[in-house]
């Protein structure tokens, strides 16, 4: 998926992923899937999907609702807090680098 966003460009296809995280089975209304990726200039962002009870469901007229797909800059300090949720220690310090104990 490719998108301009504030005159910055967003594509997976040339970004790297760096992690992924979902909720239930396509076929549930409150299914959501995220990709976290990394551009080349450092930026994260995530694309997400989801099904028409999750938070990319987009309306498509008075009370109906279809799955969205979305992409979503992320600032430095919400990519960590998103792998922190998502991801395990081990993913963290590839991607940061050590942390303290």
């Amino acid at each position: 998926m490719k998108r301009i966003i504030n005159g910055k460009r967003y594509d997976t296809e040339t970004a790297t992923l760096m992690g992924d995280a979902g909720h239930s089975y396509p076929s549930d209304f409150e299914y959501w899937r995220e990709e976290l990726y990394r551009k080349k200039t450092g930026e994260f962002f995530l694309h997400g999907w989801g099904g028409p009870r999750s938070g990319y469901a987009r309306r498509t007229g008075q009370n109906e609702w279809s799955s969205g797909e979305q992409i979503i800059p992320l600032s430095l300090k919400e990519a960590r807090r998103w792998i922190e949720t998502y991801l395990d220690a081990d993913k963290y310090e590839e991607i940061f680098g050590p942390v303290e104990e």
